[in-house]
């Protein structure tokens, strides 16, 4: 099994209130000289204090020069906030700035693939009902909305002003269109295309899957829709748009079957039906293995499956123990696989048997002594072998996300519950492996 891995750096990413954030920074600055030190001495870990809850993570995309996540909080008192969170390498120190999200709570984040100033949230809204059933008429509803933002200019640029001041008076995003129809229901996620120029969006609301073509002017969307039909309340939970096929594929989740779709007719164009024996959680695509798909749910159970065969999956891990919530393959190294569970662990695994190099990297022959090349032939008949290669224990929350940095392949974030957010590195030693 893997090994508890120590060298992460913790940063609990929320603010107490908005009055508090001048007086919290001053520690904040005092922390964050500490933890170049300790990241000499030691493990380099810190954690500051949490106060906002928090489950909604993404790393942004657009942004390939800078280490940077973004997490949408979620508070009953105060207005919610995105924090962009930024690592710097070189000083192994974190900087927050914050901006204001008075629309509601935040369950689902996600970037643009194109401009790192635009990005869409999915957060709760009440609303009044007034229809004939509802007892008393005037009784409220909770729905969960979709909205494209915007971040102020000068953050464009990254010219903004210092975090200490972002915190204490921080600025509001700018609504840049709905994504949202009252007749669909609630949102739950919204999918940027893969690699597209952040023009084309999905979003899956109760069983339907809207795809949304922005117009120049952002300000209007045109919207095709699919429906999910069949007996009971089919609700989606998940969505994940393939990077493959010309981004013309999408897979969902609904319940405990997976279902993928055709977005050039609409259509599905297949289903596994009892994917998991309870509620799929998540879902992702192999970056590289175009038909490979990478599953998670409360079975408490990751699932990697072959949508060209699908009467069993290709592999499936046991290794938590409560429900996963999110699983991630690494962009660039599909052997490396990360998975967030309620069992407040966080796994990074090396599926490398179902990766696109199941043999490894061959040394140059030249390279090579006769007997070392006769040890090589035998060492590549068979693929290599899985492997748990971590787990982290540093949440002690249900962690509900996992993602990987776009800037820096081999370091990671994962956020928990309680506001935790714990950014990782894939262990030296293997990085060197796959490298060399």
């Amino acid at each position: 099994m893997g090994s508890k891995h120590t060298n992460e750096l913790t940063y609990d990413a929320q603010q107490c209130s908005p009055g508090s954030s001048s007086q919290a920074f001053s520690v904040v600055n005092v922390l964050c000289f500490l933890v170049f030190w300790l990241c000499i001495i030691n493990a380099w870990a810190v954690v500051l204090s949490a106060c906002f809850q928090a489950r909604a993570l993404t790393a942004q995309t657009a942004e390939t020069d800078a280490i940077r996540f973004l997490v949408g909080t979620q508070s009953l008192k105060f207005d919610n906030q995105i924090h962009i969170i930024d690592f710097d390498d070189e000083n192994n120190m974190i900087n927050k700035s914050v901006l204001l999200h008075d629309a509601g709570e935040i369950w689902h984040i996600s970037g643009s693939p194109a401009d790192k100033a635009v990005l869409t949230t999915c957060y709760s809204k009440s609303e009044f009902c007034v229809c004939v059933s509802c007892r008393p008429a005037s009784e409220s509803r909770v729905l969960t909305c979709a909205a494209v933002w915007r971040m102020p200019p000068e953050w464009e640029s990254g010219n903004h002003e210092s975090p200490d001041d972002s915190s204490n008076n921080p600025q509001t995003l700018e609504l840049l269109c709905h994504l949202d129809n009252t007749a669909h229901g609630s949102v739950a996620c919204v999918l940027w295309e893969p690699m597209g120029d952040g023009k084309r969006l999905i979003s899956l609301a109760e069983n339907h899957v809207l795809l949304w073509d922005l117009q120049e002017s952002s300000t209007k969307a045109k919207v095709s829709t699919a429906t999910l039909e069949g007996k009971g309340q089919l609700k989606f939970t998940t969505g994940k748009w393939s990077p493959h096929h010309n981004s013309t594929q999408l897979a969902t989740a609904n319940d405990t079957a997976i279902r993928g779709w055709d977005l050039r007719s609409m259509s599905q164009i297949y289903c596994i039906e009892n994917a998991h024996g309870q509620l799929v959680r998540d879902l992702d695509f192999n970056p590289n293995k175009q038909y490979y798909l990478a599953s998670c749910g409360d079975d408490c159970k990751v699932k990697f499956w072959d949508v060209r065969h699908i009467n069993e999956p290709v592999k499936c891990l046991e290794e938590h123990s409560h429900w996963v919530w999110s699983v991630r393959y690494n962009h660039s190294h599909d052997q490396l696989l990360l998975t967030g569970s309620s069992d407040s662990r966080v796994i990074l695994s090396n599926m490398v048997s179902i990766s696109s190099e199941p043999f490894g990297h061959l040394v140059d022959d030249d390279d090579l002594s006769d007997n070392e090349e006769s040890q090589q032939e035998d060492k590549g008949k068979e693929p290599l072998q899985d492997s748990i290669i971590a787990t982290y224990e540093e949440h002690e929350d249900s962690v509900y996300a996992v993602e990987w940095s776009v800037a820096d392949p081999w370091l990671f974030a994962s956020l928990s519950y309680d506001g935790r957010l714990v950014i990782n590195r894939v262990p030296r030693a293997l990085k060197y492996r796959i490298l060399l």
